[in-house]
């Protein structure tokens, strides 16, 4: 779409994407269980606007939301939109305190929440305005119903959604908080409407495109793929209100758009991988021999090379028999792009997906950036690289390798903080992203790792953790979540959190009656994977960055939790300060039994692993 032709406000691209098809569904539930057509979701939006501004609510005025994802939402979203507030949603995970820090910082007004969330909400002590319980009315709250039966026959509705400005904050996003209490990122309606068209001229969006919201709504990518491509280019949302739930529905959706964590990714992959090798007779040689000739091009593209001639017609054979079965098995046949973002993920899980046929990229981004700043399309992907900067922004590493932005994706501010503010963008205009990276001279950004991460050992060597855990984890997918430790050490250690959900699979393999995080822990099979593993992304680091010792805690980590955020960012400093001890003994010279060495590389491709992993016991 032409600039000149392009909407100013949300409410004016989703007035303009509501006339389209008005019959057509806008939002639905898997199974179709629940669904809303473009017709009936616009008279929606006016019912409730009439009811927020017969309330005061109106330009300027705040507006939070906590509840599960749901088609619910979204009308109460974007009607709020159109009566000029701010919108944002928070955690559903956040504690009555972080509720009270987060709704008096931004003066939220009026609460949209499920029933079971109203007493946490009273609880944290923060006047709120009015709370509109969504499924219920609780003492001190009104009703969805109620709210609108509150609108008034003059009200103006059209003058209303006019009214608003494009440099008005649409919403606010809050950061994960991983060096302390989460900012409210400003982003204005310029600010969004840039991201959706900066993505549409990379990627190619269509009217219709199937996407799912399953991150909570609270999230950035959440909000950027399911509810501002959906009112700006009228994708059709699948709404799957439980995370764990996601790879299930795919089937049904068989979304032409979807992204996803590398935690996700990684999973898919392992079940992919398991539900191949869990075939018999035929099928199961069929099934290996096609993941073969997926793996050899995946390689191939890791290696930068075009796969010779009889790998080519191989892969095409095992396409059509055996790998365009699996991609509609997993219900991802119809994807025109696929992306990964969020965290680093391995280079090696993107190769498997490219391998299977499936249009997959890389993208990176930032709340301060409005969501996804980089991204390639598929077809012009580089493994490794996070994609080029979307049209408009100017990018340039500063000269100790910082990442630095500018144009139109960049934050109006954090709220209420003008002095973290000026920290994050110079008077310049360019924003400091806290991310080392590096720009190759085809313009594919590199990122290496957070600045604020960066290690560098007693030798004086300075290592990225992010390179050194995404090689490891790449071997090895009973790998949870790592950590390296070696700042001021003269060798690197890691503490290793297994993965739940691979974890409660790996026990029914094996026949283990004990899934639990302490049992695995202890169980010497889990230790002797892990450690053969370890060895095989040491192969891929340099001398100085190899995990020489590691212990394998006997917890799970959780979002939300003390080592990760909500948005699965680890919490550094923290878990430095939680697991002190056993860090300690990482570096003891007698170190307990709970330690261990992982397997070397004797030979180019072959690893010298004893079962038991002994300690060598010769550092200090």
């Amino acid at each position: 779409m032409p600039a000149a032709d392009r909407p100013a406000t949300l409410p004016e691209a989703f007035q303009r994407t509501a006339c389209i098809a008005p019959d057509a569904v806008a939002l639905r539930t898997v199974g179709d269980t629940e669904t809303l057509v473009w017709r009936d979701y616009v008279t929606r939006v006016r019912q409730v606007a009439a009811g927020l501004a017969a309330l005061g609510v109106g330009r300027g005025d705040t507006v939070a939301f906590m509840m599960a994802n749901r088609i619910a939402f979204y009308p109460l979203e974007v009607a709020a939109q159109h009566v000029g507030a701010t919108s944002f949603s928070v955690y559903n995970t956040s504690t009555a305190e972080r509720l009270a820090r987060v709704f008096a910082n931004t003066g939220t007004r009026l609460v949209f929440c499920e029933h079971r969330y109203v007493d946490r909400i009273k609880a944290g002590g923060t006047p709120i305005d009015v709370i509109v319980c969504i499924d219920d009315s609780p003492d001190g709250t009104i009703s969805v119903e109620h709210l609108i039966g509150g609108g008034t026959a003059d009200f103006d509705f059209d003058a209303t959604w006019q009214a608003v400005r494009p440099d008005d904050v649409a919403t606010l996003i809050h950061t994960s908080g991983t060096t302390g209490d989460p900012k409210a990122v400003e982003a204005t309606h310029t600010n969004l409407l840039c991201e959706v068209f900066g993505l549409d001229e990379v990627l190619g969006l269509r009217y219709g495109d199937r996407i799912t919201s399953f991150l909570p709504t609270a999230h950035t990518v959440d909000r950027v793929t399911a509810l501002y491509l959906h009112e700006v280019i009228g994708a059709q949302v699948t709404v799957v209100p439980d995370t764990a739930d996601i790879l299930t529905a795919l089937p049904d959706v068989r979304p032409t758009v979807w992204g996803a964590m590398p935690l996700l990714w990684e999973k898919l992959r392992t079940e992919i991988e398991a539900e191949v090798a869990a075939r018999t007779g035929v099928k199961k040689a069929l099934g290996a021999w096609a993941l073969g000739a997926a793996n050899i091009r995946a390689r191939a593209l890791l290696d930068g090379r075009r796969p010779v001639l009889g790998d080519r017609i191989q892969y095409a054979l095992a396409d059509k028999l055996v790998l365009g079965r699996i991609r509609a098995a997993v219900g991802l046949d119809r994807a025109q792009w696929l992306i990964s973002g969020d965290a680093p993920i391995p280079k090696e899980t993107l190769a498997f997906f490219v391998g299977l046929g499936l249009p997959m990229t890389e993208v990176w981004g930032m709340s301060e950036l409005s969501g996804i700043a980089t991204a390639s399309h598929p077809r012009d992907a580089v493994l490794g690289s996070v994609g080029r900067p979307l049209p408009g922004l100017q990018t340039k590493v500063a000269s100790d390798g910082e990442f630095l932005v500018r144009g139109p994706l960049v934050m109006r501010g954090y709220r209420n903080q003008p002095e973290r503010t000026a920290e994050a963008i110079d008077s310049d205009g360019w924003l400091h992203t806290g991310d080392i990276a590096t720009l190759d001279d085809n313009g594919d950004v590199w990122i290496i790792d957070r600045k604020e991460e960066l290690i560098t050992s007693a030798a004086g060597t300075t290592m990225s953790p992010c390179r050194i855990e995404k090689a490891i984890k790449a071997e090895c997918d009973l790998i949870g979540a790592m950590t390296t430790i070696g700042a001021a050490r003269s060798f690197n250690t890691a503490l290793i959190v297994l993965d739940a959900q691979t974890a409660i699979a790996y026990a029914a393999r094996n026949g283990l009656a004990d899934a639990s995080a302490q049992a695995l822990a202890a169980d010497a099979e889990v230790i002797a994977q892990i450690a053969t593993d370890v060895g095989r992304g040491n192969t891929k680091l340099s001398r100085a960055e190899r995990i020489e010792r590691f212990t394998v805690l006997p917890v799970f980590w959780e979002p939300g939790g003390d080592e990760m955020t909500l948005t699965m960012k680890l919490k550094r400093k923290r878990i430095a300060q939680k697991y002190a001890a056993e860090i300690a003994d990482l570096y003891s010279a007698e170190p307990p039994s709970t330690v261990h060495e992982p397997c070397t590389a004797t030979l180019p491709g072959r690893i010298s692993c004893s079962r038991a992993t002994p300690l060598r016991r010769t550092r200090s």
